[in-house]
Order: structure tokens, then C-alpha cells, then sequence
């Protein structure tokens, strides 16, 4: 078992560090940085690839070139490889991104069967769009019976796919690839983490330890990690998108930040819709922030150049679908936009009521209970806690997160140079609007799921930058409302997805009757995984509890130290 999760772990690793390395190995980057475009890059080349197979049609062992090119360019590359490991941020970096996985595949070792809230069906949709592309699927195919292959964008599945044909290749495997995925949004954070930082030495490998604990503490991370979709690996290509953003706008910026964020943003887009609200705000502050620039014809050429390598990247999915599917299936078959709910009503009212259902937490305001009911005790209050966590705008930075971020956002206003300020409040501002805006669907319960993740991710990088001052009193407070959010939104969650309580509460129970005593939503996940005859990450590896919970124990303490000692 430990053999061969070591060796998925390495194959991810090279794979999307050492695709793209002898590239980023060259760009006039700090080595911190050179991960992070490595990581886009590597991404982007295997989506490419693996699409190039797919298209082609050529045997499933022409993805170990994939392997061979990542070692053949680590090694080629291995001078500026060196001087990665040498630098003390970048180390940083990487012993905090390599926590940060290690804790997340942890707690995938404890999952039976999904269950939250409303989350059902997506985990076996992404599944089977990977295996589409492996095993060229009729064109006409439906997934869950109901949607179109355009009705998702492929980079990640494709991603995903790769991988899967170079391991055994069940749903096991693709449950970790995908939470190895999901994972990386460690890295571009970590890097906004520092750069908020008042000082790139110290305090910047500070912000990055601290972050790495607030993401193991934070429910709304540590569950989408785990939930085997696309989202976090688009909110990895966001948050890389908007840090060379900034690093464009710098007096000192390298001539391929710009190239390296159209391309992180085009990619984003690729990965998953919900990328697209942070496209178009970014694209627009490019032009409006460069005003001055206006008469400058070589701003102009950097526009169009930018605007052909994002439109060139897109192309690749979108020209092949439009010539295969055509314009209404390519472009309307989406889930946001292809519902009924959509067509009916005025959409305005609905997009009012969404935000104020996304703002207000769902015990404060009247609100049918359906969707979380069911017999168990144990299964209802983790439901509970669960929309608490996942869709409130507020409460899914933590239980206190919220509190003293915009504590520090309020502190922080005049400190920033005005311009600064303005952005800041207007991208925050149009992210909410405009997340909420493109969901089409009424929904009660909130929707700081669909869009805002990336948001939420670029909050809590701003907090850990502000570790150092808030003070001894705030400190003690943001741990224990870590606490607390561990012990509702994480630990309770895990308990239920592993049937713990059933088994130490109720032992004498039949199976059958401890599915049917969940949510109806828990129901359809259960029965999907025994229909289907799925193998989980859990039942492949069979881990034993005791040591996946030492090992998490071990984990969350070695990054709290780590964390401390930084800190000073």
C-alpha cells in the first residue's frame, strides 16, 4: 500500500513540476515563483497532450512520454533545480504545499461514501468525462444520463485522465489524483500570502506556514479538496492568474508575467466555468488601470498579444467542440445556464435573493429543511454544519476568520495607496456580485460554493499575512475558532463519511438501515458507489484508522510548529 501511494505521489509531483520546468527555469522569475509557473505550465502541457492522444487516437502507452519528458526536463534543468532548493522561500513553499497534500490524502483514507448537503453525483460525472477521453466514448455520450461533454470544460478531467492511464487506474486512483489536484491551490495562495506580507524575507515564509494551518483548519477547503471535482484546480489557475497579475503591474515586472497570467486565467477557464467571473473583472482592470497608457501603441501590442495567448489556449477545447458539437451545445448546455429555473421569473429578484441567502447564514432567516433531514442525529448536525460552512460568504473564511479579516481589511484601508484600495474592494466586490449573478438556479441555501472559493482562498492568504500583527489576544482567538472549526466542519464531517458513529454507537445495526437513517442526498452517493461496484481510495489502501488519525495528528502538529517557529 505505501509502495504504491509513493509512488502516485511521485509520479504527480514530476509530472506537474517537471513538464513545464525547463521554461520556467528560464523566465526571469525568483525560484518561489518558477514553482508556481511551473506548476501552470505542467498543467497546461498535460491537458494538451493528453487531448493530443485522445484526438489522435494513439495506444494508452504513448502518456508514459508524459513521465519520461518531466524527468527529461528536471533533469536538463536541474542547475536552476538546485537553486530552488537552496532558496529559503522556496523551500518554504514547497514543505507547505507538501503538508498540505499529505493532510488531505489523509483524510481521504477515511471516506466510505460522500455525503453533504446537497453534494451527490458530481464526484461519479467527473469520473466518468476522464474515462470518456480514455477510452473514446461515442460523442453522443450523456453523463448522469443528462448532460453533454461541452456541459464541462476538460482540462482537469483530461489532467486527471493522464494520470489515471498511467496507474491501475479505478475510481481510487482517480479520488487521489484528484485531491492531489485540488491541493495545489496551496501554492499560488502561498504566494499572494507573501507578497501581502510587509516583508518578503521572513514574514513572507511566515504568512506561507501560517496559511498552510489556517487551509488544514478550514472546512470549506479541506471538503472540496477531498470531493472528487474540478473546482480547487481552477481556483489553483485563478489565484496563479491574479499573483502574475500583480507582478505584471510592478515597476519591476518580468517581461512573462503578463504572458503567465493570460495564460494561468485561459487555463482556469478550461478547468471550470466558475473561473470566468475573475477573467473578466481582471481583463477589464488591465485596461482601466493602465488608463495613462491609452495613447501608448506598445500597451496595445501587449493587450493583443496577451488577449491571442488566452484566446489561442481557449481555442483548443473551444474550436474543436464548436466544430464537433456546434454553438448551442458548446455553449448552453451548461448547468447554470441549461435549467428550468433559468427561463422562469425575474432574474434580477433572483440574483437579489440568492446574495442575500449567500450572506445571511441559513439558522438566522426561515428556511425549508428538506434537503438535511433524515433520522440520524449525527448525520443531521453534520449537514448542518456543512451548509454553514460551504455556503455562507461569511463563515466559510471560519467560525472567527471572518471577524478578523475584516478586522485587518478595515486596519489595512488606509495604509494601501489609493489605487490599491479601489481594486481590492471593487474586484472583492464584483467576484460576490458577479458569482452569485451566473448561477441561474434559485437557491435557498446559499452559493458560496459555485463561484467564490478562490475568493475565500485569497481572504485567508491575506489574514496569514497579517499573522504577525495581530496581536497575542487575536491569535488565541483565530486558534480557537480553528478549533472549533476543526472539530464541526472537519472531524464531524469525516466521522459521518466513514459511518464511524454507526459503528461505535449503534454496532448491532443492518447496513441498509444505517444508509436509509441518512439524508436522501447521502442515500443517492451510497447507492451510486455499491450500483457502480467503485472501489474507494479508502477500501483500495485499506488504512487503518488509528494510523491515518496519528498521521493527521502528526501532520497538523509538525505544521503548527512549523508555523510557531516562524513566527517567533
Amino acid at each position: 500500500m505505501l509502495l504504491e501511494l509513493s509512488a502516485c505521489l511521485l509520479l504527480f509531483f514530476t509530472l506537474t513540476l517537471g513538464l513545464a520546468w525547463p521554461l520556467a527555469a528560464r523566465l526571469n522569475l525568483d525560484p518561489a515563483e518558477k514553482l508556481a509557473a511551473s506548476v501552470v505550465l505542467s498543467l497546461l502541457s498535460t491537458y494538451l497532450l493528453a487531448f493530443a492522444i485522445y484526438l489522435l487516437g494513439l495506444p494508452a502507452l504513448t502518456f508514459w512520454l508524459l513521465p519520461a519528458l518531466a524527468v527529461l526536463g528536471l533533469g536538463t534543468g536541474r542547475a536552476a533545480l538546485t537553486a530552488v532548493f537552496r532558496d529559503p522561500g522556496a523551500r518554504a513553499l514547497l514543505a507547505g504545499q507538501l503538508l498540505v497534500t499529505l493532510w488531505c490524502t489523509a483524510w481521504l483514507g477515511l471516506i466510505a461514501s460522500y455525503s453533504g448537503g446537497g453534494w451527490t453525483s458530481d464526484w461519479f460525472e467527473h469520473c466518468e468525462r476522464a474515462r470518456f477521453f480514455l477510452g473514446h466514448w461515442p460523442l453522443d455520450t450523456k453523463f448522469l444520463g443528462v448532460y453533454a461533454l461541452p456541459a464541462r470544460p476538460p482540462l482537469a478531467n483530461l489532467v486527471t485522465g493522464a494520470l489515471l492511464a498511467l496507474s491501475p487506474g479505478n475510481f481510487a486512483h482517480y479520488q487521489l489524483f484528484t485531491t492531489l489536484l485540488s491541493s495545489l491551490a496551496f501554492l499560488p495562495a502561498a504566494l499572494l500570502a507573501r507578497r501581502f506580507s510587509p516583508a518578503r524575507g521572513a514574514a513572507g515564509s511566515c504568512a506561507m506556514a501560517v496559511l498552510a494551518v489556517l487551509l488544514m483548519l478550514n472546512p470549506s477547503f479541506v471538503e472540496n479538496a477531498t470531493f472528487a471535482w474540478t473546482k480547487l484546480t481552477a481556483v489553483c489557475l485563478i489565484l496563479g492568474g491574479l499573483y502574475f497579475f500583480l507582478r505584471a503591474r510592478d515597476p519591476d515586472a518580468p517581461p512573462s508575467a503578463g504572458p503567465l497570467c493570460a495564460t494561468a486565467l485561459a487555463a482556469a477557464l478550461l478547468a471550470h466555468y466558475s473561473a470566468g467571473p475573475y477573467v473578466l473583472l481582471l481583463a477589464l482592470a488591465w485596461l482601466l488601470l493602465s488608463r495613462t497608457r491609452w495613447t501608448d501603441a506598445a500597451f496595445w501590442r501587449q493587450t493583443a498579444m496577451l488577449g491571442l495567448i488566452g484566446g489561442l489556449v481557449l481555442a483548443t477545447w473551444f474550436g474543436w467542440s464548436l466544430a464537433v458539437y456546434g454553438a448551442h451545445t458548446t455553449l448552453l448546455s451548461n448547468s447554470s445556464v441549461d435549467v428550468k429555473d433559468v427561463h422562469t421569473g425575474n432574474q434580477f429578484i433572483k440574483i437579489a435573493l440568492n446574495l442575500r441567502d449567500t450572506i445571511v447564514p441559513h439558522f438566522l432567516r426561515p428556511l425549508d429543511g428538506a434537503l438535511i433531514a433524515q433520522s440520524s442525529r449525527w448525520g443531521y448536525w453534520h449537514d448542518w454544519f456543512f451548509q454553514v460552512y460551504q455556503l455562507n460568504l461569511f463563515l466559510v473564511f471560519g467560525s472567527v476568520g471572518w471577524l478578523l479579516l475584516g478586522r485587518e481589511l478595515v486596519r489595512s484601508w488606509p495604509e494601501a495607496a489609493p489605487r490599491s484600495r479601489w481594486f481590492w474592494a471593487l474586484f472583492s466586490g464584483g467576484v460576490i456580485l458577479l458569482g452569485v449573478a451566473v448561477h441561474g438556479a434559485r437557491d435557498t441555501w446559499g452559493l458560496a460554493h459555485i463561484c467564490l472559493q478562490a475568493l475565500v482562498l485569497l481572504g485567508l492568504a491575506f489574514l496569514a499575512s497579517r499573522w504577525a500583527g495581530l496581536g497575542r489576544g487575536w491569535q488565541r482567538v483565530l486558534i480557537a475558532g480553528g478549533a472549533i472549526d476543526f472539530v464541526l466542519g472537519i472531524a464531524l464531517h469525516f466521522a459521518v463519511q466513514n459511518y464511524a458513529f454507526d459503528r461505535w454507537f449503534t454496532p448491532d445495526r443492518a447496513p441498509e438501515a444505517i444508509l436509509r437513517s441518512y439524508s436522501e442526498t447521502s442515500l443517492m452517493n451510497a447507492a451510486g458507489k455499491l450500483v457502480n461496484h467503485l472501489v474507494f481510495f479508502r477500501d483500495e489502501f485499506q488504512p487503518s484508522a488509528a494510523l491515518v488519525l496519528a498521521l493527521l495528528a502528526g501532520i497538523l502538529t509538525l505544521a503548527v510548529t512549523r508555523a510557531a517557529r516562524r513566527a517567533g
